[in-house]
């Protein structure tokens, strides 16, 4: 066992990165009677945090068109967990799980045949999912009058949703520090900075700094996002719908009050500059091709985010020492999978092994000061 057997109570961890994973674990932590401690290169509104900008979608049959099956079965997971997580915050997060429409245009109809043929495959390899269920324009206006005669053909992925990730970052705030944790904000600190284990140390230390990790951990690379907020009260949707898009996939998100979340590029950049004119235009041309209502909303934000990712595009956990875990890589699957892999961690702090990292085809990465 490389992790201490400590019980909590009698326990102290310090936790580097206050972005999802960071939040999520300070709080179930907590809960358990650990003393726990919060360290963040922003403040507690996240706004130094992928988290942050994120749509927040929990759509596992949707991304397996970019994904391979051990993050749709994560983010299976992590649609019974959502509810549960949620509840145990004592405050409302926006949870919507009505499913998610893809459609596209007559035009992208060869797209949308590769599209479909990967979530056959997937659903194949994975039939408990629900089956993605083929529409016509009879059957989008029924799923979503405000399509109606737009398109001719889509698909409907039932069961998905999404979650308001700025409430949810709010509400887990507001829980650790209702729970006593010592949280640092504009506090960046490094792995070296702490040395858990010795005479007034943490006893464990957890990095869930994602890209602000890199330095510990070469292999992170960072996948740039752009997002459009706006409001457009001419526009209902009563679910998330992604737009077949030639270049990448589109989505547009609904929030309460008739704020829409509308993205994502995907640039294999870690440039945190503006968006730019060319991506901007995409994104809201998609929008206005899904919905002309869109044409007159008002632009309330445009952000610019890098998320974290290692080589395959996979999470993973890490000791890189002894009584240190790294916990990053999750991509653009972030809130899809953050519950799996918060209660993979869970076990293995608990436990010294995690019976649920084999279902999700994790396994727990050494360094040379850790190796048997």
């Amino acid at each position: 066992m490389y992790l201490p057997a400590l019980s909590p109570g009698h326990g102290r961890i310090a936790i580097l990165g206050a972005g999802l994973m960071g939040r999520l674990l300070a709080v179930a932590l907590a809960r358990e009677g650990w003393s726990v401690q919060v360290h963040d290169a922003g403040g507690p509104e996240g706004e130094a945090s992928a988290a942050r900008v994120a749509a927040a979608m929990l759509a596992p049959l949707a991304e397996a068109a970019v994904s391979e099956p051990a993050v749709v079965r994560m983010g299976r997971y992590g649609m019974r967990r959502w509810p549960e997580l949620l509840g145990d915050l004592g405050r409302p997060v926006f949870l919507q799980q009505n499913g998610t429409l893809i459609v596209w245009h007559w035009q992208d109809g060869a797209e949308a045949a590769r599209l479909r043929d990967k979530l056959a495959r997937t659903q194949a390899l994975l039939p408990d999912l629900p089956a993605a269920q083929m529409l016509d324009a009879a059957g989008i206006a029924r799923h979503e009058p405000a399509l109606a005669g737009r398109f001719h053909a889509g698909l409907y992925l039932p069961g998905e949703g999404q979650l308001d990730n700025r409430q949810l970052l709010a509400a887990l705030a507001t829980r650790m520090q209702e729970l006593g944790v010592a949280t640092h904000w504009h506090s960046r600190k490094a792995l070296a900075d702490f040395a858990p284990g010795s005479p007034g140390q943490p006893d464990l230390l957890l990095d869930c700094r994602g890209l602000g990790a890199r330095a510990d951990w070469p292999a992170l690379r960072g996948v740039r996002g752009e997002v459009v907020r706006v409001h457009a009260p001419e526009v209902t949707l009563a679910r998330p719908t992604r737009l077949v898009h030639p270049r990448y996939a589109v989505y547009v998100v609904p929030r309460q009050e008739h704020v829409f979340v509308i993205g994502a590029t995907e640039i294999e950049s870690d440039d945190l500059s503006p968006a730019s004119v060319q991506s901007v235009l995409e994104l809201l041309s998609a929008a206005y091709a899904l919905h002309s209502g869109f044409a007159q909303a008002r632009i309330l934000e445009v952000a610019t985010q890098c998320r974290p990712a290692l080589p395959d595009n996979n999470p993973a956990l890490r000791m890189p020492a002894a009584r240190t875990l790294q916990i990053n890589g999750l991509y653009r699957h972030g809130y899809l999978i953050a519950p799996a892999l918060l209660d993979v961690a869970l076990q293995f702090i608990r436990e010294g092994r995690s019976s649920l990292a084999a279902q999700f085809g994790l396994r727990l990465q050494m360094g040379p000061e850790t190796s048997p």
